[in-house]
């Protein structure tokens, strides 16, 4: 039997949570002089190459880790010195009054990032502070992903790192594991210790990274209105970045009526606005990219952040603020607090359940869940009243269009009186968190679909030349590369396909993994007469959005193995 490979403190994916994990407990262990040994997986082919963010992030939480990160070279895009929040018709743009949006839309002073490149630094930090401490051991493995959760006797003793397993040398085993994953395996002990309550709900954000003639650095857009003017959640930014770069992309919840939404193709139809238009033309697109966000906030967080071994972060545990736009610095202080908690259990040989109950406390004590707490109605409040999104929205993007902005504007807040109205001023108290109602529950994205849904009819904007791309030339800018043989999107019954192949089919539309795919990986074969579902998995970037649309619950999709998938580096 090969000899079992163990470790203090095993790190499941190389997020900004893990590695300020790592990077504190390294101090940690500097002043308490013990022995630790650590090991971080990575199923990225480097660190970052599987990380895609916004990213315009508060930089308190990076201040109080890395106090002097300026002299570090920390990579920062820019300070946002303009932030705006704007209303799109299809061809003019109405920039919000900031006294008229929320506070927590303007950015000011915020960072604009590049997560990857973020990422990849922290990684750095972490060997350059590790060399410094010679009573702590730590691995950083990239191309190895976590297949499998390993239960022993009730509790988490590590992971699979190959996805058949067969000896000792394909476990990776600790004395406790930290989960910064996007669900691709956290689900897992989730589900092992039934910690959810409220299903969680997902969106994935499209983004694109532009060269561009002109500077716009520092300068920062979040949209509403156009595309999504058929009642889906959602709306677009712009944040300009450093040597004439610009980040364009969209943020569509996962829960939309629309089976055939297409998150690329609403991507390409953002950038047909004129607004948008003016700032690539003469550009060049450099990167393409997409990636879950878990939006459902404060009711879908796990009933515990820990159980016995483990202990869930980032967007592994479900931090992100939606309202707030927020989830960077929550991962960052998720993963120091852990740090802490982590190296006073195993300083104490404390391995029990009660061992890492401080983490929670802790965490519901820090601005991470109060805010998430004071905001935990804001999504709701869409699903609760559509007419916000598939009523009011539209009628202010047309107003937009049709009339001066500020008084087309203003006409519409009078028309729809979100302040005075019964219905608005509830949605507007539940946005707030002005009311409470108690519990809620979510249903699962999926059962949102409408399969015979009609999107209303717009006129779209004419782009210009150059600048809008199909999803199969799309996937170029994505950079994914495999290994032969890497089957990583389970399909667990055939013929399940076949039959909502044919559901859809039979209503002029196709199935949601093929129409939503961000990365033409899905499509549909005819084999002996036979509509079938068919992959190419050569094509795919590891977002999870076909496995969260599947209306029949019929697609997992796993780690990618040897570093294989996208390459996310830059964007």
């Amino acid at each position: 039997m090969s000899e079992r490979i163990e470790y203090d403190l095993l790190l499941v994916g190389g997020s900004p949570s893990n590695l300020v994990l790592a990077y504190h407990f390294l101090q940690l262990a500097k002043e308490s002089g013990k022995e630790f040994s650590i090991a971080i997986l990575e199923k990225g082919k480097e660190f970052g190459a599987h990380v895609m963010s916004g990213a315009v992030s508060n930089p308190h939480v990076l201040k109080k880790i890395w106090p002097n990160y300026e002299e570090l070279s920390f990579p920062v895009e820019a300070v946002c010195d303009d932030s705006n929040m704007s209303v799109l018709g299809l061809e003019k743009k109405f920039d919000i009054p900031k006294k008229l949006y929320p506070k927590s839309f303007d950015k000011s002073g915020y960072l604009v990032l590049t997560l990857s490149h973020v990422v990849n630094w922290m990684a750095n930090q972490v060997q350059e502070k590790d060399n410094e401490i010679p009573n702590v051991t730590i691995d950083l493995f990239t191309g190895f992903s976590a297949h499998k959760v390993v239960f022993e006797d009730g509790r988490v003793a590590g992971v699979a790192v190959t996805e058949n397993a067969s000896s000792e040398e394909d476990y990776v085993y600790a004395k406790f594991t930290a989960f910064g994953d996007k669900g691709f395996i956290s689900r897992d002990v989730i589900k092992e210790f039934n910690l959810r309550d409220t299903n969680q709900i997902w969106s994935v954000g499209v983004k694109e990274v532009w060269q561009c003639e002109e500077d716009y650095q520092g300068k920062v857009w979040h949209t509403l209105g156009w595309p999504l003017l058929d009642g889906t959640f959602g709306g677009g930014f712009v944040y300009g970045m450093k040597d004439k770069k610009l980040t364009i992309g969209m943020v569509i919840s996962l829960d939309s009526e629309d089976p055939n939404m297409n998150p690329q193709q609403k991507l390409q139809e953002y950038k047909k606005h004129p607004w948008i238009q003016k700032m690539i033309k003469g550009g060049k697109l450099l990167k393409y990219g997409a990636a879950l966000l878990p939006e459902g906030g404060y009711y879908s967080l796990p009933k515990k952040f820990a159980v016995p071994g483990a202990i869930l972060l980032g967007d592994a545990l479900g931090v992100l603020d939606v309202k707030n736009l927020a989830g960077i610095d929550r991962a960052m202080e998720c993963g120091y607090v852990a740090a802490e908690v982590l190296h006073e259990a195993l300083v104490k040989e404390s391995y029990g359940e009660e061992a890492l109950a401080d983490y929670q406390k802790r965490l519901e004590e820090s601005f991470v869940i109060k805010e998430l707490y004071k905001n935990r109605y804001f999504r709701f409040a869409f699903m609760e009243n559509p007419k916000l999104l598939k009523e009011y929205l539209p009628d202010i993007a047309r107003s937009v269009d049709k009339s001066n902005a500020w008084v087309g504007g203003f006409k519409v807040f009078f028309k729809h009186p979100l302040g005075a109205s019964k219905d608005g001023i509830r949605s507007l108290g539940l946005i707030e968190g002005k009311f409470d109602i108690g519990p809620i529950e979510y249903k699962p994205d999926y059962q949102h679909i409408v399969p015979t849904f009609t999107a209303p009819k717009y006129d779209e904007p004419q782009p210009a030349d150059g600048t809008i791309y199909s999803r199969p030339d799309a996937v170029f800018y994505a950079g994914p590369k495999y290994h032969e043989g890497n089957l990583h999107i389970d399909e667990f019954n055939a013929d399940t396909c076949v039959t909502c192949i044919t559901t859809y089919e039979n209503l002029g539309k196709t199935t949601p993994c093929v129409a939503d795919c961000t990365a033409e990986v899905h499509r549909v074969d005819v084999i002996e007469d036979v509509r079938k579902h068919g992959m190419s998995l050569e094509n795919c970037i590891q977002c999870r959005t076909c496995e969260i649309v599947c209306p029949e619950v019929n697609l997992r999709v796993n780690p990618t193995e040897q570093g294989s998938g996208p390459d996310f580096i830059g964007l």
